[in-house]
């Protein structure tokens, strides 16, 4: 049941808030200028965030962040740059937009990757605070806002907020509206980077509740560079080359976010920011190769079956915990003409998922596996 009175409560202080800000916002001169920018690599520590087949999202996160961060250090020189962490440690979410306010940052961009049971997905999206209900960007919610279950004293830190609660979800979505603009004109920036400079799938800028941008008093973002979960992308996720350009792309949008917020005319960037295009472009063309390979095994993969074990059916939408499936865990869910199907298991090789079908009929013996192609079933198997 929604918390009607805890969401008016938050409503009247994000109002209040957010004319507050108007005001500052309104006192800033011609003169304004961005100082200070936080960049916040995701998860970390006991905290790996997605895990794919060869790697873990804190590590991809850490690096791409600190190149985003040298590449502002060494190309722009009237900014500072923070970090919320520069090496393998769990920093709780909290702390992170707490890094960014006690340190007056003008920015807060936090890098992070995606996942999904469906191994074809493939792409960047750039979030902002707000809300949005739809279910894709609710898992990301989900899986984003998940690590506060491993902080201590979680329920009264983020005042009783809970993860899989819808109405958490609301009542968090309405903080942050006063920065909404400007969150999504540099987030524009970022997919616009993405797409174009990096040749990315573009999924666009989306709104969500998430925790890390919750607190923030400036304009902020979460970025999801890719999918781990994808072979193909996690190898570009893993690689130098992969991350650099990534990274390159980020720092573009930022020093085009700071020319527009600033009204300075492009002309006037520092003369060094042509040898980093220059390097970049470089770099780029000498892996033309090496991305035309990597999008044709993301086609190749996008036309590979996925093998599945099909372990219940059911005409209402059931929760989905060890509990209700026996004990089995990462239950998957898809509704095929009102028929809710749960599944387990997630594999390109049948002769992998027939291994797993003996241990799963232990628990289920109507279980069987399923086949899909481009995320809907083409034949049951057994």
């Amino acid at each position: 049941m929604i918390d009607f009175a805890k969401l008016i409560k938050i409503f009247l202080i994000s109002v209040l808030f957010f004319v507050s800000v108007q005001q500052k916002a309104s006192s800033q001169d011609e003169n304004y200028r961005i100082r200070n920018v936080v960049i916040d690599a995701g998860h970390g520590g006991k905290d790996p965030g997605a895990v794919g087949k060869h790697s873990k999202e804190k590590d991809i996160t850490l690096s791409i962040a600190l190149k985003v961060g040298s590449y502002i250090e060494k190309y722009i020189e009237d900014v500072d740059v923070i970090y919320t962490r520069k090496t393998d440690v769990f920093v709780e979410l909290y702390r992170r937009s707490a890094i960014a306010n006690e340190n007056n940052a003008d920015l807060f961009i936090s890098i992070h990757v995606n996942s999904n049971p469906q191994s074809i997905h493939h792409g960047t999206s750039t979030y902002v605070m707000g809300l949005n209900r739809a279910q894709d960007n609710l898992e990301v919610v989900k899986l984003e806002n998940s690590v506060i279950l491993a902080e201590k004293d979680y329920r009264s830190r983020y005042e009783g907020y809970n993860p899989n609660a819808p109405e958490s979800n609301i009542i968090l979505s309405l903080y942050q509206n006063a920065y909404l603009e400007q969150s999504t004109l540099l987030a524009s920036k970022i997919q616009d980077q993405f797409t174009v400079r990096a040749g990315r799938k573009d999924f666009g800028v989306r709104q969500a509740g998430l925790i890390v941008l919750w607190n923030c008093t400036m304009p902020s973002v979460l970025v999801e560079t890719g999918f781990i979960s994808n072979p193909a992308e996690e190898k570009y996720l893993m690689s130098d080359y992969g991350q650099s350009i990534l990274a390159s792309a980020i720092f573009r949008a930022f020093r085009s976010y700071k020319e527009e917020v600033e009204k300075k005319d492009k002309s006037g960037s520092d003369k060094n920011l042509s040898k980093f295009d220059s390097k970049i472009s470089k770099s780029q063309n000498e892996n033309s190769n090496k991305k035309k390979d990597e999008q044709n095994t993301i086609k190749n993969n996008e036309d590979e079956t996925v093998y599945k074990i099909q372990i219940k059916t059911s005409s209402k939408q059931l929760t989905i915990n060890s509990k209700n499936f026996n004990g089995i865990e990462n239950v998957q869910e898809t509704n095929e003409n009102g028929v809710y199907k749960y599944s387990c298991g997630n594999s390109e090789s049948y002769e992998d998922i027939s291994k797993l079908l003996p241990e799963i009929r232990k628990k289920f013996p109507d279980s069987f596996i399923t086949a899909y192609k481009n995320g809907k079933r083409v034949e049951r198997k057994n």
